[in-house]
């Protein structure tokens, strides 16, 4: 797979999609179809512990702001859909007070969905092998850099991680023992107060 394809983004500019995809069904039905996909509504319902009629529902949301799409074949709720693409992206600064706010809605609900996500392995961890134990990453690191520094760190760290994409829509490319792992991007500036330290 080529990096375009690999790293393929549906931008949002409608603060309406937005909040569309801030709805937690929402957002869990993109990441399985992303993950998964495609999939009929009855069968990531079973994935989600979500009815397929909710579903369903939350489906057809979702397309009419370009984010999931009909594959193709099956006939109601058996119809599979998949995600357009494997990332989502939104404006980080906008001068659009109502597109800016639901950035920011956007944001918390990603928050509290990895923070989630984290409280989940550190509640389970020790019941891990050892090795994926060690293997984890669970620290902070302070670093003085500028906004130029900080977007490249980002951007090296993303080819870095790139790397691995084919394997969520490839399984016959993971290697023995490979898992789904959640690698979240953090980096942010730590005086938030202002003040420079």
């Amino acid at each position: 797979m080529t990096e375009e394809n690999r790293r393929t983004v549906k931008r949002l500019t409608d603060p309406r999609a937005l909040r569309a995809l801030a709805h937690p069904t929402r957002l869990a039905l993109v990441g399985v179809l992303r993950r998964e996909g495609p999939l009929t509504a009855t069968r990531a319902g079973e994935l989600l512990g979500q009815s397929s009629a909710s579903c369903s529902f939350h489906l057809r949301q979702l397309a009419k702001y370009g984010l999931v799409e009909e594959a193709g074949g099956g006939t109601g709720r058996e119809r599979p859909w998949r995600a357009t693409t494997m990332f989502t992206a939104w404006p980080e600064v906008s001068e659009d007070p109502e597109m800016a706010a639901a950035g920011d809605l956007f944001r918390e609900v990603l928050a509290d969905r990895y923070f989630e996500y984290l409280h989940r392995w550190l509640a389970t961890r020790h019941g891990e092998p050892a090795k994926w134990q060690e293997a984890a990453a669970f620290g902070d690191t302070m670093l003085y850099v500028t906004a130029e520094e900080l977007a490249e760190l980002v951007e090296r760290e993303r080819a870095l991680v790139d790397r691995y994409l084919d394997r969520l829509q490839h399984p016959e490319l993971r290697p023995p023992g490979a898992r789904r792992v959640t690698y979240l991007h953090l980096a942010f500036p730590g005086d938030i107060s202002g003040a420079v330290r």
